[in-house]
């Protein structure tokens, strides 16, 4: 499995060793920044950063400005390290995005105990949306978007299109269709599958043309 990176930023080196030495050893690759403009630079620049451990305290760009330039542009996990245990400062962290808030001193191992879960929860958060092709589906919220558009889903056609997806470029029978979308053998016509279809595309618009039928067999969603 790939080693997932981590921006660890503080102006204090001890500090940043101690969190990267115990990061290490779970297997995470970290990144340092000894202050706040440091830290943008290296996360636009390295674009594959799964979570950042932020102090508040910097020069140059304190921790605060570091998460407001941050989420501008994205939702990646931040923990603030912060010497102080003020409630108006965790209250300011949250409004701005912080997921986790971590007062110093700290125990490393639980500071690796409470990273492992934000990262177990951002990776469950990525396998509940899906994107292809102008269309996004959010499972969880059981919301599909089309060109940042929602559309209205009935639940099976909502199953269909998410299942189209999963298997995209694939050639999908009716019976393997029916099989796992309505969970039962296929002992009729396909008529069922059809209408649904007609509607899904109807519904998609422009890009109802994803879904290619093929004639004798079934489906296939293909984005060109």
């Amino acid at each position: 499995m790939e080693r997932l990176k981590v921006l660890v930023v503080d102006d204090e080196s001890r500090m940043r060793k101690l969190v990267k030495d115990f990061l290490s050893r779970s297997n995470y690759d970290v990144l340092e920044a000894e202050n706040g403009e440091q830290a943008v630079d290296i996360f636009f620049e390295q674009k594959d950063i799964s979570l950042i451990i932020l102090d508040v305290m910097m020069p140059k760009m304190d921790g605060w400005q570091v998460c407001k330039e941050i989420r501008k542009y994205s939702k990646v996990p931040i923990i603030m390290l912060t010497a102080k245990s003020d409630e108006k400062d965790e209250l300011l962290g949250f409004e701005l995005g912080v997921d986790e808030y971590i007062s110093k001193p700290f125990s490393p191992k639980i500071l690796v105990a409470r990273v492992e879960a934000i990262v177990r929860r951002s990776i469950q958060t990525l396998d509940e949306t899906m994107e292809i092709g102008g269309i996004v589906i959010d499972k969880a919220a059981h919301e599909v978007k089309i060109d940042d558009l929602a559309i209205e889903l009935s639940v099976k056609e909502f199953e269909l299109l998410t299942y189209f997806i999963t298997n995209r470029g694939v050639a999908l029978s009716r019976e393997k269709i029916l099989n796992n979308v309505w969970n039962y053998d296929y002992f009729g016509d396909a008529r069922t599958i059809d209408t649904h279809v007609k509607k899904l595309r109807s519904k998609m618009g422009d890009k109802g043309d994803y879904i290619k039928t093929i004639w004798g067999m079934g489906y296939k969603f293909e984005v060109v």
